[in-house]
């Protein structure tokens, strides 16, 4: 496959996963803002651009101009509606490698998207963030359903996987600083759609230790940050033919690999008491592995950072 072609694939997973997974850290903190009229909305909300990766933006800070950084601003790739036209534009370039309904999927929301700042002052930010997350579910479905599974379906899902686990440790991030309370987990457990899978795991015990666990440690939940790494790990794998006779062959297959096996062996509470340190480490392990993997397969070479990546 082209490395062109392969880039473009890898991006559009990348930023479909980083559309839908903004707009659920965007609704959890409204949310917060919401439940809890005792919170400092400046202090919330810039804890809210750190964990995003803006803490550069000058105060002051409000829920509005929140909205409109990382939700509405179609020029930053982080936001929400530039994620998903930095989609639309690498799917462009990848048009003989995707379906034509997986095109038209992402063709329909770039359309959509003039009508955001509409759609948010008649309906709400909350229905403009359900119908993002329905967008981008639906490109996830056509993408299982419509592609071979061959190199360029295990691009786009170890893009999907690497964001998935770079955006789950940010939204987890945003309970850190909700102060770790039951509320807090229950918002996040909401906004990552694992709510009602929680409750038939633990029998609706609900604590700090089940729920991190959950949405760390969890084989089985899609968005749990362990599966995402595992699944990461098994298409870089595959993407590798020759596996060699000494360890794996590539960069990406070491980091992804160290920080899986880091993850599974260490305990629910041992993981909760360094929560904040492991978070960090995620996020550093995501800006290895694009490094490793662009310097492998893609034309660029160098690291891009989190906040100003953009597609080629």
């Amino acid at each position: 496959m082209l490395s062109r072609i392969a880039e473009s694939l890898y991006w559009i997973g990348r930023y479909v996963e980083r559309a839908e997974d903004t707009a659920r850290i965007l609704d959890v903190h409204l949310h917060r803002m919401l439940a809890d009229p005792w919170i400092d909305e400046q202090t919330a909300c810039r804890s809210l651009l750190t964990v995003m990766g803006l803490q550069t933006i000058e105060p002051p800070y409000s829920s509005a101009r929140m909205v409109g950084l990382l939700g509405l601003d179609e020029r930053n790739p982080s936001a929400v509606t530039g994620a998903l036209a930095a989609a639309r534009e690498n799917a462009r370039g990848a048009r003989e490698t995707i379906s034509a309904e997986m095109w038209e999927c992402l063709n329909a929301t770039w359309h959509g998207l003039p009508d955001a700042r509409r759609r948010v002052e008649q309906q709400g930010v909350h229905a403009f963030f359900r119908w993002v997350r329905e967008r981008c579910s639906v490109m996830t479905g056509l993408t299982d359903a419509t592609m071979s599974r061959d190199e360029g379906w295990l691009f786009l899902v170890l893009g999907r996987s690497v964001e998935r686990v770079d955006m789950t440790s940010r939204l987890l991030s945003t309970h850190i600083g909700a102060g770790g309370s039951i509320p807090s987990w229950l918002t996040l457990l909401r906004s990552c759609g694992a709510w009602e899978t929680f409750l038939r795991t633990y029998r609706g015990s609900l604590d700090d230790r089940h729920a991190a666990e959950f949405l760390l440690l969890d084989r089985l939940f899609p968005r749990s940050v362990f599966a995402a790494l595992a699944t990461a790990e098994a298409c870089l794998a595959d993407l590798e033919p020759e596996p060699g006779r000494a360890g794996v062959v590539t960069e990406a297959q070491r980091i992804v690999g160290r920080a899986r096996t880091n993850l599974e062996f260490r305990g629910p509470d041992e993981l909760l008491g360094d929560l904040g340190t492991v978070l960090s480490g995620l996020q550093r392990t995501c800006t290895q592995v694009n490094a490793a993997v662009s310097t492998r397969y893609f034309r660029q070479t160098s690291a891009v950072s989190w906040v100003s990546e953009v597609a080629v």
